[in-house]
């Protein structure tokens, strides 16, 4: 008995992605350290707490991926009907009196739970990916026939809807990212790829003189025009003006993580923490921190190429969209590529429920990785 538990251990840790692994635990620990390096220098008004916190989930996220890793990932996909509603039922609470606003932001996005808070958007992430993976599983080579098409839609439209509603523009974006990315590779017809791309123009004009509230369309208009980022200068444009200053303020190397003289600009321990990278470790820390980020998105695609089924590869697909579109979003705000929209930097960013729900969806795709072979399974082989 001991010798099959041990064996099946044995078995369960050789089939781990242990590259991908390190790479998310490297990233991780590089985030604990900016934190720390901001507490001790007192830096930001960031106490030992948040490091603490970002150390607590971690190890919290390692043990949900390990496992997750462990289930295979076609039961995952059958038992949607319970983590599905739990993640649904947890944003909706966020609709009442439990839901609430953190200082910086103009969402209500978090859910108090005694002395900590949750952000449910990161969870429905996860939840989407499987659920949307499993449908378009389910329908095939359907998929472009207009009832399931519609649906599908529907489908990527609802978490959408949703999430704006919330308020969190930043994360609808996101959803919007994942739910296009993983219709192209489930196959969606041509015909859609190109009436879509003939659409844009239009929901463009649509959402830019019928749904924008004045400060959406102010954020973009600041980025092109020099004379209202002046106007601006101490309203919506302070952020991306300090965040830029301390991005290059850190030259080719930086100013050191510890005793450095360090540029503030607001939240910039999580959607603003690039800026203090470039500030403390210069190009080469941005560099650096970029191409780890590219390093695991294209690991985590590697595994979608090597799935066994559709499911698998759709999974996997999801996964690396959801990072992807993260990591854009988030270096492009600092940037000023792009307007600020509230999305954190992958496993770098302070933020205990990203960092968490970011190692569950490392756990799909290691029981993704760790399952291509039909008869492997944690604790039991299967007979011919």
């Amino acid at each position: 008995m001991v010798k099959n538990i041990l064996k099946s251990v044995y078995e369960y840790i050789k089939r781990l992605d242990k590259v991908l692994i390190l790479l998310c635990l490297i990233a991780s620990g590089f985030g604990i350290l900016l934190l720390y390096s901001m507490y001790a220098n007192d830096f930001a008004g960031v106490t030992e707490n948040y490091y603490q916190t970002q150390l607590i989930a971690l190890c919290i996220g390692v043990a949900a991926m390990l496992i997750v890793a462990a289930i295979d990932y076609k039961f995952i996909s059958k038992i949607w009907f319970i983590y599905t509603p739990v993640a649904l039922l947890l944003t909706f609470l966020l609709f009442t009196s439990l839901g609430e606003g953190v200082s910086g932001a103009d969402d209500i996005g978090w859910l108090r739970i005694g002395s900590f808070t949750i952000q449910p958007s990161e969870l429905l992430k996860i939840a989407f990916i499987m659920t949307f993976a499993t449908h378009l599983n389910k329908v095939g080579k359907n998929m472009n026939r207009i009832p399931h098409f519609l649906l599908l839609c529907l489908h990527g439209f609802f978490p959408v809807a949703l999430i704006s509603k919330q308020g969190d523009d930043g994360t609808a974006l996101v959803f919007l990212f994942i739910f296009v990315v993983m219709m192209i590779a489930a196959g969606l017809a041509v015909r859609y790829i190109i009436a879509g791309c003939i659409a844009v123009p239009a929901a463009v004009y649509v959402a830019w003189n019928y749904l924008m509230q004045p400060h959406h369309k102010a954020r973009f208009l600041v980025l092109f025009d020099p004379v209202m980022q002046e106007e601006e200068i101490n309203g919506i444009w302070y952020q991306q003006y300090w965040g830029r200053i301390a991005l290059g303020s850190g030259k080719m190397t930086g100013v050191g993580l510890f005793g450095g003289d360090y540029v503030y600009t607001s939240l910039i321990r999580n959607d603003f923490i690039f800026a203090y990278i470039g500030n403390a470790l210069g190009f080469v820390g941005c560099l650096a921190t970029v191409i780890l980020l590219m390093l695991i998105c294209m690991k985590v695609y590697l595994n979608s190429t090597q799935a066994k089924d559709k499911l698998a590869r759709l999974i996997c697909v999801g996964v690396f969209s959801m990072i992807l579109i993260h990591s854009i979003f988030n270096i492009g705000m600092v940037l000023a590529v792009f307007p600020v929209i509230g999305v954190p930097l992958p496993f770098i960013s302070a933020g205990g429920t990203s960092v968490v729900s970011l190692y569950v969806a490392m756990g799909l795709v290691l029981s993704v990785y760790g399952h291509r072979e039909r008869k492997y399974h944690m604790f039991y082989t299967e007979k011919d």
